[in-house]
């Protein structure tokens, strides 16, 4: 057996399908089921905005009976048949494209339609080899993949609307999540910015609570065929991390920014404008606004930070810093994290 790394732009794919020169061979797919809308929209999307994608897999052979050398899709069925349908205006984009959301093709420009007929696909060509050398090689590939955590088997295991939202929310706060050390490369790469969204959102629907892998496969569930809060819950964490976006910049690389203590934080700065479940009993009344003062407020966070990285368990913020310790999802410690937070926001921490 042998590997050829090679290129083919979408449209030498294209013309090599209408000759009939790549087929698709269903005995190595694991499923026949199209992609849903938002995956296909996000696959198409990444072509539109010139990002690369995993290469695929070609078995190259001679056809005895024709004398031609043919081409089967070993691994790649699904984002072909993306690409073509999109090509042959069948489906619109949705969601899973912010900028390209409610086009068809035929609705792109000319420019960008000649830009993704000229995107270029990396495919491995697997040449003298047998069925059995093609299945061994995936065998072995699969061999010395990292165990998928539980985050990214919630974002493997749906394809619905949610998970979507979650991706492009996502994206969205990159760089917030990484420019503020609240998230380091690596810990993205392995999704925990969505297991921070998502846990942000069942604290919006339940209020403080214990998070589990359970509770928050729930709701990728319960959302997975339609997500009739996409909008609401969208524009609160657009307004939380925004603010802290545009007020916390200081405090950037601080133990605030640690991902359980953004949390908290969300959950207060929630709480102080808008409600959440359970939140007027165990933290305090809603004000309709973030904070009455930002810069007190700010003193107050900043305090919070110091304590916990002196680990001033005895101090002023004792209650707080217990909070940030161990257990940081069980709800004792959220709750304790919380009010404090909540205080620092309302101005009342440093009286």
């Amino acid at each position: 057996m042998r590997i050829q790394p090679s290129f083919f732009t979408i449209s030498e794919l294209r013309d090599m399908l209408e000759r009939n020169d790549l087929v698709i061979n269903r005995d190595y797919q694991r499923g026949s089921r199209l992609w849903p809308s938002g995956p296909r929209s996000y696959f198409i999307d990444t072509i539109l905005n010139s990002f690369p994608f995993p290469k695929m897999y070609f078995y190259e052979y001679l056809d005895r009976t024709t004398r031609r050398t043919r081409r089967e899709i070993v691994d790649g069925q699904q984002r072909v048949t993306a690409i073509t349908d999109f090509l042959d205006n069948k489906y619109r984009l949705t969601s899973g494209s912010r900028k390209f959301s409610g086009n068809y093709f035929s609705d792109l420009s000319d420019e960008l339609q000649n830009s993704f007929f000229g995107y270029s696909i990396p495919v491995d060509i697997i040449l003298n080899a047998e069925k059995s050398d093609i299945l061994e090689m995936f065998r072995r590939m699969n061999s010395y993949t990292l165990p998928l955590n539980d985050a990214e088997k919630r974002h493997s295991s749906y394809q619905g609307q949610f998970k979507w939202f979650i991706t492009q929310k996502s994206s969205q706060y990159y760089s917030l999540f990484s420019e503020f050390g609240i998230l380091t490369d690596r810990q993205i790469v392995r999704m925990d910015d969505a297991e921070l969204l998502v846990e942000i959102i069942l604290s919006i629907r339940s209020g403080i609570t214990s998070s589990s892998n359970k509770s928050l496969t729930d709701i990728y569930e319960d959302y997975d065929t339609e997500f009739p809060f996409e909008s609401a819950y969208g524009q609160k964490i657009d307004e939380c991390l925004n603010f802290i976006a545009g007020n916390l910049g200081g405090l950037r690389g601080s133990f605030l920014m640690k991902p359980y203590v953004i949390h908290s934080l969300c959950c207060a700065l929630l709480h102080n404008k808008y409600g959440i479940p359970g939140g007027t009993e165990e933290i305090g009344p809603i004000t309709g606004q973030f904070t009455p003062d930002i810069r007190v407020a700010y003193l107050g966070l900043e305090a919070l930070a110091r304590a916990h990285e002196a680990k001033e368990t005895e101090g002023e913020f004792g209650k707080y810093v217990w909070g940030c310790s161990g257990g940081t999802n069980r709800h004792p410690r959220r709750a304790a994290r919380i009010l404090q937070i909540y205080r620092a926001l309302q101005g009342q921490l440093l009286q």
